[in-house]
């Protein structure tokens, strides 16, 4: 049979019009109509089906579709079936795990119903109930200023305004963890976002409080305390479920058009702190001296004045006692005290010239050797040493004679003064002339 025959694929005659008809094996391939057939019949006898008949003729030359009968008991039970399979997948989904650092949180119809501990949990499957998984333990960060590296800035977060009307730019991170899962989910509709805002505005306040170097060089780590609180202030103001851990200060300089002007103020200001650490050492030198000289000054003055009133207050009161004496027994008082003058006057001086009025004539007392004369038996315990020259001169000239090394006093001449070989002969006789 060629392939280009009209009836290739059919068998002629009347054996296609019966349901047993045979085929002879060297026809060609077998009928797609009649494999329809069994596969419908197949089918039918596999539902509980029975074929009605052609119920499109017997001799079109379209397939016949066969009449199926259903059987409402065997359609039941399968679907009863398929009914139970669905309930048991549907309740199965209810089952949810929740790890140790996780919370539950079971919602009803979208409306909190309880929070679940860890553990393989169970809840009415969805749309009756439903759950959210929230993580407590883990921490979380938001970056205000730049997004990744400092490299990255964003100028609308990082620029602020300090007290002193001075620009900076500052970078900063926020890390946090959720304290109430509760809150957390239902009190905010972004909670991330409020932290966000939160720590930029806390952050905003405190350096418009604050002087530009404090919050560029030794202010840092008190602005990261004092954000860190004014953040969680107003976070729990919020009721966000939010607890914030730490505030990082990752970067704080002024603006890159005014970095340069910015680097001169600091030499400069460098420069004035190293001028006046030196000046402070000058007057660290210097001031210590000047107090330490005061100090002995004023210690030399004080004694001075102690000594001049303690001897004016022992004067006064010697003078007292005199008066006392002198009132008892005036001439000898009187020549006592011309004796005690005369006593401090040779005290001090070894040579004595008296001028003998009327006569012109120098008496010369060496004092001096008079008193070597009269120390040197003293201390050698001999005899009367001898005697040393001691005669009127006249015109720098001896008149003659010796004298013994304790002379009297010489007869008074003519108001003139006495003359004597030492101070305690002198002494002895003016005091019997005084008597």
């Amino acid at each position: 049979m060629s392939l280009n025959d009209p009836q290739w694929g059919n068998r002629g005659g009347n054996d296609n019009d019966k349901p047993g008809g045979s085929r002879r094996p060297n026809d060609g391939p077998p009928d797609l109509e009649e494999l329809w057939r069994d596969f419908n019949n197949k089918l039918s006898g596999v539902l509980g089906k029975k074929n009605g008949g052609g119920g499109n003729g017997g001799g079109g030359d379209g397939p016949r579709m066969p009449n199926i009968d259903f059987n409402p008991r065997f359609v039941g039970s399968g679907l009863g079936l398929l009914a139970g399979l669905v309930a048991v997948v549907w309740l199965a989904s209810g089952f949810y795990i929740v790890d140790a650092s996780q919370r539950g949180v079971v919602l009803q119809f979208g409306s909190f119903k309880e929070t679940t501990e860890p553990g393989l949990r169970w809840r009415l499957p969805y749309p009756i109930q439903s759950h959210e998984l929230v993580n407590l333990n883990g921490v979380r960060t938001i970056e205000i200023g730049y997004r990744g590296s400092e490299r990255n800035k964003v100028l609308k977060e990082a620029l602020m305004l300090t007290d002193d009307e001075n620009i900076v730019n500052i970078q900063f991170a926020v890390q946090y963890i959720l304290k109430d899962p509760v809150e957390y989910l239902f009190n905010n509709r972004h909670p991330d976002e409020a932290v966000m805002g939160a720590a930029e505005t806390a952050v905003r306040e405190i350096v418009g409080k604050s002087k530009m170097d404090f919050v560029l060089y030794e202010g840092r780590e008190q602005i990261a305390t004092q954000a860190a609180k004014l953040m969680q202030d107003i976070l729990d103001r919020y009721k966000s479920g939010i607890l914030i851990s730490k505030v990082t200060m990752q970067n704080a300089q002024p603006p890159e058009q005014v970095q340069a002007a910015f680097d001169d103020a600091v030499k400069a200001g460098q420069d004035r702190e190293r001028q006046k650490n030196e000046g402070q050492a000058y007057a660290n030198d210097v001031i210590p001296k000047a107090k330490g000289t005061a100090a002995r000054l004023m210690e030399e003055a004080e004694g001075y004045r102690s000594r001049v009133i303690a001897s004016a207050e022992g004067d006064a009161s010697r003078f007292k006692q005199v008066v006392t004496e002198y009132a008892k027994a005036p001439e000898v008082t009187r020549q006592r005290m011309y004796l005690d003058t005369m006593q401090q006057i040779f005290s001090n001086t070894s040579k004595v010239m008296v001028d003998a009025k009327g006569q012109g004539n120098l008496l010369y007392l060496p004092l001096d050797k008079l008193m070597q004369a009269g120390a040197v038996p003293a201390v050698a315990g001999a005899a009367p040493a001898e005697g040393v020259t001691n005669a009127p001169v006249r015109n720098g000239t001896p008149l003659g004679g010796e004298v013994p090394p304790q002379v009297e006093a010489a007869p008074k001449v003519g108001g003139g003064a006495y003359s004597s070989g030492s101070r305690e002969g002198s002494l002895r006789s003016r005091d019997r002339e005084g008597r």
